[in-house]
């Protein structure tokens, strides 16, 4: 059963079987390791990981696209017609510390499904995505360089990202007019960022929003008291005359980090006051 790709969706199937198999190489799956696809299309890393050992969950939101992977593989595959963006990767199990994802993601919902895998990352523990280079390129790079910014920090600050390999436009059907790089997330906190997410995401927005000012200037809508701003650098040793760009993850982690003290601290100031 061949299924015509939706524009709508997004939707390039991988039809080069030596980069398919490259990709499945790389995952490398133990025998019955569960392994969660985002996106089979018509199922091109789907039998050849089946044909490794793995125990594969498909998540497809194309009607037809779904339909062809249970016709082509049976009971061996377990299909999901959903949004993956709906649904809780913690029922997929796995080994320790989560399951492994693989997916040849539309380019248009990239971001969206790297931000829902960070947000359930307790349940994954690695993923291994085809994207757009361009994308691929700002995960990995480093703090001084043009591509370097919020995906980049935060990406960072919660996995270890290795792009793997180039995939070129002919790989595809229809060929999209750029060139695809596999990447792979190996997951695990890095920096501490344990009830603070939101703030430090908070953080890293507002230093890169305004990314030619300093952070003392960057950050003054998430802090408008000049004084508390200060009291934030001092506190934290991290200079108000430098710029978003300069930072590490490690460092915007940190930062997070003494703001959330801060925050804290003034709330508990203020139920003091209203004790006596």
């Amino acid at each position: 059963m061949r299924v015509e790709p939706k524009k709508s969706l997004g939707q390039n199937f991988l039809v080069d079987r030596n980069i398919a198999r490259k990709i499945v190489e790389a995952i490398a799956p133990a025998p019955d390791e569960p392994i969660l696809e985002i996106g089979p299309g018509e199922g091109a890393l789907t039998g050849l990981l089946l044909e490794a050992g793995a125990r594969v969950t498909a998540v497809e939101l194309d009607p037809e696209a779904a339909a062809a992977v249970r016709d082509r593989f049976g009971d061996q595959v377990r299909v999901i017609q959903n949004d993956i963006l709906k649904v809780s990767l913690a029922e997929f199990g796995g080994a320790e510390g989560g399951v492994r994802v693989v997916g040849n993601i539309p380019y248009y919902i990239t971001s969206p499904i790297l931000f829902y895998l960070f947000d359930q990352r307790k349940a994954v523990s690695e993923a291994t995505l085809m994207m757009q280079r361009e994308v691929a390129e700002r995960l990995v790079a480093l703090p001084r360089t043009k591509d370097y910014g919020i995906l980049a920090v935060i990406t960072q600050s919660l996995t270890t990202p290795e792009r793997l390999f180039n995939v070129p436009p002919g790989c595809f059907h229809p060929r999209p007019k750029v060139t695809s790089s596999v990447v792979r997330l190996r997951f695990g906190d890095r920096v501490d960022l344990t009830g603070i997410d939101r703030l430090h995401r908070s953080v890293v927005r507002e230093a890169f929003g305004k990314r030619r000012k300093t952070l003392n200037n960057a950050l003054g809508g998430l802090i408008p008291d000049g004084s508390e701003r200060a009291e934030l650098f001092s506190r934290s040793g991290i200079e108000p005359g430098r710029r978003a760009e300069e930072l590490t993850p490690e460092e915007f982690a940190h930062l997070a980090r003494v703001l959330a003290d801060a925050q804290a601290g003034k709330r508990g100031g203020a139920a003091d006051r209203d004790d006596r």
